[in-house]
């Protein structure tokens, strides 16, 4: 089921998640004019706070979920481990953007580099998992050193491990669970990039520019605009995010994570959501990576991806939101702090998108 026509203003958008990302949709959707209904099981879900609407409920309570379908005009997801199941209930019932396939490719890892390589684009070498000696059996195969990561649910770093020299399979199955898992070979890179993709329900796609991105503990500390690439490669991964999301016939934004290196570009993931490494757009750019979203899942004309200033997105991670006061003092730095109640180690707090005159 999709959208007859675009959406008006006024409209009722459905979130299904209530964390940082559902929370900045919502602003987004109401600087357009629409309300938001959050559906999140969490009781104290950051999205609630700038929320027309909200629903505390599981993602399995299909009779909650059929009067919160009810209630909106449209559904879309703030993160990609809402239950396939949950999304597909809602079709028939309402529009869903982006689509359950697209979903379901994302959520197992093992699904999404096989998508990917299908494509005819660069993944890292990669083999399924099921127990210790399939896990032998493909460490012989693709060499060490690997990483075996859970198929589903892993994200920032858990539900991986390294498979060094010494690590033994069975010490690396228990690591990890013993879940369904796929191991990957490791890949040598220079820099890591992302594409922030966007796809209308008319087919138009937007791409922003590429962002370079630095990691702290498999957490995104930084990303950085301009990326320190070549342009030449920078085209390549935005020409990369288009046949990935056309192929997906996926509508909203998506962020695409890759690898450059003296051997060219490899992807390392999708995520069928705005995305983490696209949050500078929001000060940096025509219309946000947010805005764009809800453009896109409404039926809207896509925005304007231009580029005014050069930024560099500061992940604030635990107590670092803590800080307040003296960024609050920095004229150069724009906060954005996520209404969360506890900071734990670790944990997404805020960003700080810092701007300057664009260069080129």
């Amino acid at each position: 089921m999709q959208l007859a026509k675009p959406l008006a203003p006024g409209a009722m958008i459905g979130i299904l998640g209530g964390g940082q990302l559902g929370r900045m949709l919502a602003l987004a959707a109401a600087q357009l004019g629409f309300k938001c209904h959050i559906y999140a099981p969490e009781t104290a879900s950051p999205a609630f706070q700038v929320s027309a609407a909200h629903t505390i409920g599981a993602y399995t309570d299909f009779a909650a979920l059929g009067r919160f379908a009810k209630a909106v005009d449209v559904v879309t997801y703030e993160f990609e481990n809402v239950p396939a199941e949950t999304a597909a209930f809602f079709e028939g019932r309402v529009p869903l953007n982006p689509n359950v396939a697209a979903l379901r490719t994302a959520q197992d890892r093992f699904d999404e580099k096989t998508f990917i390589a299908g494509l005819g684009i660069p993944v890292a070498p990669f083999a399924a998992v099921a127990g210790e000696a399939s896990l032998e059996a493909a460490i012989e195969r693709i060499g060490r050193p690997a990483i075996l990561k859970t198929r589903r649910f892993g994200y920032d770093g858990k539900g991986q491990t390294k498979i060094a020299a010494d690590t033994s399979a069975a010490a690396a199955w228990a690591e990890i669970g013993k879940a369904p898992a796929i191991l990957e070979g490791y890949v040598n890179f220079d820099t890591e990039i992302s594409v922030i993709a966007a796809r209308g329900l008319d087919g138009a796609i937007a791409i922003y520019d590429v962002p370079e991105n630095r990691h702290q503990n498999h957490i995104l500390h930084t990303s950085t605009v301009p990326a320190a690439i070549a342009s030449g490669i920078a085209e390549e991964a935005r020409a990369i995010g288009s046949r990935i999301i056309a192929a997906l016939d996926y509508v909203g934004v998506m962020g695409i994570e890759m690898f450059a290196g003296a051997n060219g570009l490899v992807v390392n993931e999708i995520a069928p959501r705005v995305h983490n490494s696209g949050h500078w757009t929001m000060d940096a750019c025509q219309v946000s990576q947010f805005e764009q979203h809800i453009r896109a899942i409404c039926g809207w004309p896509l925005g304007g991806t231009y580029r005014h200033s050069d930024v560099v997105m500061i992940n604030l991670l635990g107590g670092d939101a803590e800080t307040w006061k003296d960024l609050a003092a920095d004229p150069a730095a724009i906060i954005h702090l996520y209404g969360k109640l506890e900071a734990r180690r670790g944990r997404k707090m805020g960003h700080v998108n810092r701007l300057t005159p664009r260069q080129s």
